[in-house]
């Protein structure tokens, strides 16, 4: 049997917290499960690493996931770190000549606008047949520019070859919507309009900055998770059947209902909602008001909670709000999608109770799902009441990043963001974007450690 080609990572931004905290150990994860893989991983940065440092750093990313001591050791002796200028052009043809010709995934751990210039530059630069491109979110800053950022892809590699990362699609517990939806003959009739009365998807965190101003502070919960992490469980939840687990078709059907996707009644002064927090107190840690925290300027308004209200106008959605939140520094994490289903067309009279409509709750942590069922009561039996069943969903087999990188190292798009859906994805929320920067949706507060509603 022919030995696999060695695949070549080169993590460009080698030296920042992505690559410690995320890529190594969700590449150590992908290979504690696929020993049999064989990559060898570059890194590239302007920072200075010493070889010694770098490979200590490796090995203590990879010692989380434990993985065996074999495949550990295959990686540190065989890994390098090239301190260069990634914004020098004979710089970066040096370095990316020097990874070989066999295949090559270039992974972005670098800011969007660095990213882009370097992507520039690799248009003069000779690839490897197999070039494979991974890039962080965000997808440029507004359509316009999403446009662009995917014409300069095209113009380094084909669109097949391009892998625009959201980690969300690699949680197992938003990918088990698939198989959810279309594995069970209970669920699949039920899941329209005639039968669901409205959707919540919601990611709330108790964390708060904890240090991320750099990035946070000029994106805002709006653009760091609904434009991006949010829409995407939206189209997986909405998306027509597929017939084979195909990653075009996915990508077909996912892009489908990003077209159908608006801002509910076409107004995001009603549909939609902002807020900053305050100082509290989440637990026994003291939080500071979002101003005081460092790096954060005042003047910029950036809101720490977002809600925004849309629609998939077409004729299995028609009239169903689908409801996308998510907040930081709350006093109760909940993240989760939840499906209100609508009441019976008609209760027998002489029921008490049963006011409350059913559920379906996908918990993403920890992973489960419950359903939420009226059935009569323990004690007389015409009254109604609620009880729900629930499964707790198996330890997913890798972290998200170690299911994103084996997509990406087989070629398959299966867990990525197509351009178009990239394009979408900012439409869908420029109503909203433009109302607050003109100022039509007021910045509300809410406290550290409350639910996140105004007082």
């Amino acid at each position: 049997m022919a030995t696999p080609p060695t695949t070549t990572l080169l993590i460009l931004g080698a030296g920042g917290d992505l690559t410690h905290r995320l890529l190594l150990p969700g590449l150590a994860s992908l290979l504690a499960v696929e020993p049999e893989r064989v990559v060898r991983v570059v890194g590239a940065d302007r920072v200075d690493i010493s070889a010694a440092d770098w490979k200590a750093r490796v090995k203590d990313s990879f010692a989380a996931a434990k993985p065996a001591a074999r495949v550990t050791s295959a990686i540190t002796r065989h890994t390098a770190y090239v301190r260069t200028d990634l914004l020098d052009e004979a710089a970066l043809r040096a370095l990316v000549g020097g990874c070989g010709d066999g295949p090559l995934v270039i992974f972005f751990a670098l800011p969007p606008q660095v990213t882009m210039k370097v992507c520039a530059l690799l248009q003069h630069v000779a690839l490897p047949d197999t070039t494979r491109l991974a890039l962080e979110k965000p997808f440029g800053t507004d359509h316009q520019s999403a446009v662009d950022f995917n014409t300069l892809l095209h113009k380094v590699v084909a669109e097949e070859d391009i892998f625009r990362i959201d980690h969300f699609l690699g949680v197992a517990t938003v990918f088990n919507l698939v198989g959810l939806r279309f594995a069970n003959r209970l669920l699949a009739p039920v899941w329209s309009a005639e039968h669901i009365e409205r959707v919540e998807i919601v990611y709330d965190e108790d964390l708060a900055l904890e240090g991320r101003a750099g990035y946070y502070d000029g994106a805002g919960a709006l653009k760091d998770m609904l434009q991006s992490h949010l829409l995407q469980v939206l189209a997986l939840f909405a998306m027509e059947s597929i017939a084979a687990l195909d990653a075009r078709e996915l990508q077909d059907q996912k892009a489908q209902v990003l077209r159908a996707t608006r801002v509910w009644g076409g107004s995001p002064k009603r549909s939609s909602r902002r807020a900053r927090y305050t100082a509290g107190t989440i637990g026994r840690r003291k939080v500071p008001d979002y101003v005081q925290e460092e790096g954060v300027d005042p003047k910029r308004c950036t809101e720490t909670l977002a809600e925004v209200t849309l629609e998939v106008a077409n004729s299995r959605w028609a009239g169903v709000p689908f409801v996308l939140r998510s907040g930081k520094a709350l006093g109760t994490p909940r993240k989760q999608i939840v499906a209100h289903f609508r009441d019976v067309p008609h209760l027998p009279t002489g029921f008490v109770g049963g006011s409350d409509g059913d559920l379906l709750t996908i918990d993403l942590k920890p992973g489960a799902v419950s359903l939420t069922l009226t059935m009569n009561a323990e004690g007389d039996p015409i009254d109604l009441e609620q009880k729900t069943l629930t499964a707790t969903l198996a330890a997913p087999r890798m972290q998200p990043y170690g299911e994103v990188l084996a997509q990406i190292l087989d070629g398959s798009q299966l867990l990525t963001v197509r351009g178009d859906a990239a394009e979408e994805c900012w439409r869908v929320m420029a109503p909203v974007i433009k109302a607050w920067a003109d100022g039509r949706v007021p910045l509300e507060e809410y406290a550290a450690g409350s639910d996140g509603l105004t007082p």
